[in-house]
């Protein structure tokens, strides 16, 4: 394997896996879905849309008859829905080695979900710190699993200094829609990197990585498309910037390859790191601040009613695995 220039073909077998993807209908989710269902695992695509899930379970179908796909529906601005969809889940299925938490929106207008949080903030962290820790004793019960965050290269944004690094907006005082998506993607990251020291500290074989796409076309930019001068671009855009499939390699390799470790971060290799071959990168100095983590971290917990109780599980773990 070339590890400099690595692309679908360097990724391992995945029979026997399951795989929950958030957003795997469209975008980096859908060739994601489709990369680790074509290499055997059992994907569950999670979206909000039981039809749009079913299309791309259909389009993914047409490559292969005997790709093991399922569709659950969740709302990852709705708490009730993301623990309808755990409960759902645990019944089901008894194991899960990759969690992937992909689906976001970005630069949104301000809007309040059913729970009172800020929509992008709701959608990119606290829905997925919720889904996490409502699945954590099948992700621990299930050897060697990972939990992927899919990041964004707008988290370097953020900097110490420039206000408060994250923001849970309340209302529309001072709310900036891009500032707010740089803010939840500095979330994932911190959130990832404080799994991990967790995992350690428990002596969790599970890991929890990170990934970016770089640039990409997508649907993600919906709400940036109205603007005049995206409209003028957009012919170009669609031509210039890397497609999902390329732009997704980051995540899958992040996901599947037995190099990996805990507490690693992977994007493109390219020129400020826009597209290429997947690598392990570095993120911002903030979202290494471990203290800044751990603020974040007791109020999600907070916010979401949700506690993790890492230890606990594990030593259940232990003791079922002994």
């Amino acid at each position: 394997m070339n590890r400099g220039r690595w692309s679908l073909a360097d990724m391992p077998d995945q029979a026997g896996k399951v795989m929950v993807i958030t957003g795997g209908n469209s975008g980096l989710g859908f060739e994601t879905a489709k990369a680790f269902a074509l290499k055997g695992a059992h994907v569950i695509i999670a979206c909000r849309s039981m039809e749009k899930g079913e299309k791309a379970r259909n389009k993914i179908l047409q490559e292969s008859r005997v790709a093991k796909i399922s569709v659950m529906t969740i709302d990852l601005t709705d708490l009730s829905s993301i623990r309808r969809f755990a409960e759902k889940f645990k019944q089901q299925y008894f194991r899960l080695d990759i969690l992937m938490n992909n689906a976001g929106i970005m630069a949104s207008p301000f809007a309040l979900t059913i729970d009172g949080f800020e929509s992008q903030m709701a959608t990119n962290h606290l829905g997925h710190f919720a889904l996490t820790g409502l699945l954590l004793d099948t992700i621990i019960n299930t050897p060697n699993s990972r939990v992927v965050m899919v990041s964004s290269l707008a988290h370097k944004m953020i900097r110490n200094g420039n206000g408060n690094s994250i923001s849970f907006f309340k209302d529309s005082n001072g709310y900036k829609p891009f500032r707010a998506y740089c803010q939840s993607k500095l979330a994932n990251i911190l959130f990832t990197y404080e799994l991990q020291r967790r995992f350690e500290l428990y002596g969790c074989q599970s890991i929890a990585v990170a990934a970016h796409p770089g640039a990409s076309y997508t649907h993600l930019g919906r709400f940036q498309e109205s603007k005049p001068w995206v409209r003028f671009l957009l012919p170009l855009i669609r031509v210039v910037l890397p497609t999902p499939q390329s732009a997704s390699l980051a995540q899958i390799r992040a996901a599947s390859d037995p190099t990996v470790k805990g507490g690693q971060y992977f994007g493109p290799s390219g020129l400020l790191q826009l597209a290429g071959y997947p690598v392990q990168v570095k993120s911002s100095e903030l979202s290494y601040n471990a203290e800044k983590a751990k603020e974040l971290w007791k109020y999600s917990e907070q916010l979401t009613n949700i506690r993790y109780r890492i230890g606990d599980v594990n030593s259940k773990a232990s003791l079922a695995t002994a």
